[in-house]
């Protein structure tokens, strides 16, 4: 990606560790978002050193005037969160199709030829093979289950963005991240409420072994992901991404969710003990991306979870008084 680039949903987790990155290799930045789930604070640090546009991704004409004089953009506004999908599967699909019509439109109208789009690991579901590679079919299991609401919508977004992109324009690419996390990164997610009720725990029972309640039975796997290893990742699919081209950006480290409550546990102080529960409907046994294509490109994750988690948890600890009532 070359000149200005608009970054839509800048100031959500993901997006503000983006545009800092970018900010802090001197490129001119510009940011569409209506911080109606993301948060200024996260650009404190770049404060007055890029350009806000405060607007709705599903407003055309706020997107229109965020993407006039750009010469890319990277799409990642939409909503996140497990708790979402079930909640508000409506504003996740409003969010995920108008937005992808108004940046497919705006950067037509307004030339812009570049285009690098988020997608997610959600979009495969349960993966037929594990590691996964991004050639595995896309699926949407049951459509009345609002929590493919997230991953639905993020299959319309990459149909769109291949489909527009075969004619309009001169490179669109596609990256899935895979369970991304970081301090700051939001409050809907397993690894803050994981930290935040094992901190709970601790402080009622100040001794002996936890009783730590989780969904399904604890054998259910995922791939984490550290914000820095992440950016590094989609850095090389901007700079090096081939048109329409797919890339899985995550970690190979593949971890049970037991064994991640006991991390959480062992940050503490504390032996857990796992008592499984229900698994919602929806949930996905085992997730673990093949990333040898971005390999291929230069990337290297560095940050395993045991590494990333105690600087993860200890700044939700600090900062729970920010989580929304």
């Amino acid at each position: 990606m070359t000149g200005r680039i608009l970054v839509t949903g800048g100031t959500g987790f993901i997006g503000a560790a983006m545009v800092r990155r970018l900010v802090a290799e001197g490129r001119e930045v510009r940011v569409l978002d209506d911080n109606s789930r993301g948060a200024p604070r996260r650009l404190a640090e770049v404060a007055g050193k890029y350009e806000m546009v405060e607007g709705d991704i599903r407003d055309p004409a706020a997107v229109r005037r965020a993407m006039r004089g750009v010469e890319s953009c990277l799409h990642l506004a939409y909503v996140n969160g497990t708790e979402f999908f079930y909640s508000k599967p409506e504003l996740v699909l409003d969010v995920a199709v108008r937005g992808m019509i108004n940046v497919l439109d705006a950067c037509r109208a307004e030339g812009v030829g570049d285009l690098v789009l988020a997608s997610s690991s959600e979009v495969y579901q349960t993966p037929p093979m594990v590691p996964t590679p991004e050639t595995v079919p896309l699926a949407v299991p049951d459509p009345l289950n609002p929590r493919y609401s997230y991953g639905g919508g993020k299959i319309i977004c990459e149909l769109m963005a291949v489909n527009y992109g075969r004619s309009d324009f001169d490179r669109v690419a596609i990256f899935r991240p895979h369970n991304v996390y970081g301090p700051d990164m939001g409050w809907e997610h397993v690894l803050p409420q994981f930290v935040l009720r094992m901190a709970d725990l601790v402080a009622s029972q100040p001794e002996g072994t936890i009783r730590f309640p989780i969904q399904g039975s604890g054998a259910e796997t995922r791939s984490f992901n550290w914000i820095g290893d992440f950016v590094d990742g989609a850095r090389l699919v901007m700079d090096k991404g081939e048109h329409l081209g797919i890339y899985h950006i995550g970690d190979r480290e593949e971890m049970a969710i037991a064994d991640v409550a006991r991390l959480v546990g062992t940050h503490f102080g504390r032996v857990v003990a796992v008592a499984p529960g229900t698994l919602m409907a929806g949930g996905t046994p085992r997730r673990c991306p093949d990333i040898a294509k971005l390999v291929a490109l230069g990337y290297a994750p560095k940050v395993s979870l045991a590494q990333g988690l105690p600087l993860f948890a200890e700044w939700y600890v600090a900062n729970r008084a920010l989580r929304p009532t």
